[in-house]
């Protein structure tokens, strides 16, 4: 358990200091967290809609964060390069993502096609079916793309790290509203940038 939770600390950290430094990505990712924990409030009840709550609100604001607000030259701080973070990222790095959101955005283009998304669904003959398939078809593949990338890293890295992966993940939301609740206020203040000097490894 103590090494499971100090990987876990490292991962979080490494998470941080490579890809949060823009204070407008951190407020992103404050919105982003809390629309999570209401989906997680939601799913229990209504995976379909939670599904669109985390895929059109929580991921759009979390992946825009990264892609377009994050800087991506050299990182004085770390001492890294933009190619360096992205072949050690133990995750989901841009080129993956773009993937993912591919799938995404290819989810209700399928329904459009075959209305019961190749037999998994009951075929929605409304709007708000169309709606509810799309959702089941995003929740399928949010947990697929947990499950899928957690066993590859089983295979590429240990059960352990993969594990700690997802563990990471899930609960990602508390930890980005204990980390980033301050960012809206520091963005106000016009720090654009998050401020830290030389960031130290983890103890």
């Amino acid at each position: 358990m103590n090494e499971f939770l100090k990987q876990l600390k490292i991962q979080r950290w490494d998470d941080h200091r490579y890809y949060h430094h823009s204070r407008i990505n951190q407020t992103l990712h404050l919105i982003s967290a809390i629309s999570f924990v209401v989906a997680y409030g939601v799913m229990f009840k209504d995976p379909a809609t939670a599904a669109l709550i985390a895929w059109l609100v929580s991921m759009t604001t979390r992946q825009s964060g990264h892609f377009f607000f994050e800087p991506r030259g050299y990182d004085e701080v770390n001492q890294a390069t933009h190619e360096h973070k992205e072949a050690i990222k133990v995750g989901y790095n841009l080129r993956r993502k773009i993937v993912l959101l591919a799938l995404w955005a290819a989810a209700p283009v399928l329904l459009l096609i075959d209305g019961t998304a190749l037999g998994m669904l009951d075929a929605a003959g409304t709007t708000q079916g169309f709606l509810h398939n799309t959702g089941m078809l995003w929740f399928f593949l949010g947990v697929g793309g947990l499950l899928f990338r957690t066993v590859h890293l089983f295979f590429i890295k240990g059960v352990l790290d993969g594990l700690v992966w997802m563990s990471k993940i899930l609960t990602d939301p508390f930890h980005d509203i204990y980390l980033y609740y301050k960012a809206p206020l520091a963005l106000l203040r016009g720090e654009l940038i998050e401020q830290r000097g030389t960031l130290g490894p983890v103890a």
